[in-house]
């Protein structure tokens, strides 16, 4: 599944959400499930043993960690997830089987271990701070008879999977039989996306995705990433992607947001910002990411898209983590119904935040009022680009919005994070059109521009050509919709001088304002 270039016609961010819960994609996850554990409570004292709080805990939250919470995910998103892993015949892996049940993630094929123990990560916190963290590994290795049983139980999964996201973090749970089993049956699977602390071990199964953090990606570079990771990641595209044998290689890198490296050179490097956040409510957020990237590409989405929606998924799911936390369930340490006033942590989940499209889009879109000033919109472009974000740059008369326009806009919006939108004045659309255009002033236009979703900002020039505001913006792409090629258009020059690139989106015959206009004045005059 190739999933690296821009698709005609991709769906807007927006809509996304709505769209995987409406196929439901099949996802099968693989790797390692832990049983993730929040103690909560209320520290007023230090202990005299030691120099230590002592946490009256009044509340105790599991939750699924890891692949499990991965696969918790997906299944929040709306896809069909099938979890196949290794627990341990023990308290803990019968909690994380019903934790899964509980978020509708298929148990069937997740394996009890022999002399295998469930992987726990357990938390004392209190209010927002975590104060103590203890984990018990799995024994490392996993016997033979169990690591055979479990690629079985993925080769039995894989024919009913549209898509297939492992989660290898190191804990023992994917024995090299798994790495085996999908090179050798990769033809046969739609969509491999790889999330591993070690993403070079699954260069012989060329995945169509991985998403290293920053720490793995030094270490498939065996380098520590400098203090400009951006730059640096664009200048080691090569490397990254021939070692990970990847289409594509998305690296988070935590308060930098993500950058996209595709393997094909002649698609650009893709960097999206994100909203900084403590590392003590950023538990799970890479788990949000990979299932929301994997869900969206299941549904053939184009890749810069999901990758947008990933990342303000995880945003969303550590921004809604300290409120939901507060709802604890009624399974405390002492017996008692939790009260969750002080369970103010937890790990970042879909689930929890009730991901609709409003609020995704929402949390990517800048503010857009209508229209800017040019020293406003030079200002705002300043600000985005402060952030990390690739601007496009695109005008028109826009006399009256038709089904062509909005195509090529949406489309546009898709190669950058901001769309900016110049518009004719009225008297720039008489002369271009003649002396009775436009039909509608500029004020309604503008109006009805930023009323799209996929438009961020829209200014207003007197000129016949926008160059004026492209020497202001000089914005990384220019797209025109119609039919043009790059060579018939006055901007070209200038925006290539700029260090931009020039694109000539779709065109929809037919679908022009003159022609509606004189399709109008026909049925009038009849």
């Amino acid at each position: 599944m190739a999933v690296s270039g821009a698709a005609s016609g991709a769906p807007d961010l927006g809509t996304v959400p709505a769209l995987i819960a409406e196929r439901a994609p099949r996802v099968l996850v693989v790797g390692d499930a832990i049983l993730d554990t929040w103690l909560s409570g209320v520290a007023q004292r230090v202990s005299r043993e030691a120099p230590v709080p002592v946490v009256d805990v009044t509340a105790r939250r599991p939750l699924p960690g890891g692949a499990a919470n991965t696969a918790a995910n997906l299944a929040a998103l709306g896809a069909a997830t099938r979890l196949v892993g290794v627990v341990g015949d023990d308290s803990e892996g019968a909690e994380l089987r019903r934790e899964l049940d509980r978020s509708g993630v298929d148990t069937a094929e997740l394996l009890i271990g022999s002399g295998w123990a469930t992987v726990t990560k357990q938390r004392v916190c209190s209010g927002d701070t975590v104060l103590a963290r203890w984990d018990r590994s799995g024994p490392g290795r996993m016997s033979d008879r169990d690591a055979s049983s479990l690629a079985a139980a993925v080769e039995r999964a894989l024919p009913a999977a549209d898509a297939v996201l492992v989660c290898d973090y190191g804990a023992g749970g994917v024995p090299d039989e798994v790495v085996e089993l999908l090179r050798r049956c990769r033809d046969r699977i739609g969509l491999l996306v790889v999330d591993a602390h070690r993403p070079t071990r699954w260069a012989p199964a060329r995945p169509d995705v991985v998403t290293p953090n920053a720490a793995e990606a030094a270490g498939v570079l065996e380098q520590p990433l400098p203090a400009d990771r951006v730059a640096f990641l664009v200048g080691e595209r090569s490397r990254l992607v021939e070692r990970c044998a990847a289409a594509s290689v998305v690296v988070t890198l935590d308060r930098d947001g993500a950058v996209l490296v595709p393997a094909d050179p002649a698609v650009d490097v893709r960097h999206v910002s994100t909203v900084p956040a403590p590392e003590s409510r950023a538990c799970g957020a890479g788990d949000v990411f990979a299932a929301t990237l994997t869900a969206a590409l299941a549904c053939r989405v184009e890749l810069g898209v999901a990758l947008r929606l990933a990342q303000a998924a995880a945003e969303s799911a550590i921004a809604s983590a300290t409120e939901e936390a507060g709802t604890a369930r009624g399974d405390t340490a002492r017996g008692d119904t939790a009260r969750g006033d002080t369970a103010r942590v937890g790990t970042a989940r879909v689930g929890t935040v009730r991901v609709d499209a409003e609020a995704l889009a929402a949390r990517l879109a800048p503010r857009r009022p209508a229209p800017l000033s040019a020293s406003e919109l030079v200002d705002a472009v300043a600000e985005h680009r402060a952030e990390g974000r690739r601007i496009v740059f695109t005008n028109g008369c826009f006399d009256v919005l038709h089904r062509g326009h909005v195509a090529y806009l949406e489309q546009a919006r898709q190669l950058g994070d901001v769309l900016v939108v110049a518009l004719n004045s009225d008297a720039s659309v008489a002369r271009l059109k003649g002396p009775d255009r436009p039909v509608n002033p500029a004020a309604d236009r503008a109006s009805v521009l930023s009323a799209l979703r996929c438009v961020d900002h829209v200014v207003v020039f007197e000129e016949d050509t926008p160059i004026r505001l492209l020497e202001l913006v000089r914005p990384e792409v220019y797209a025109k919709g119609g039919d043009y090629t790059p060579q018939m258009l006055p901007e070209t020059p200038v925006v290539r001088r700029l260090g931009g690139e020039v694109r000539v989106l779709d065109y929809l015959s037919d679908h022009s304002t003159t022609a509606i206009v004189r399709r109008i004045r026909d049925r009038a005059v009849s």
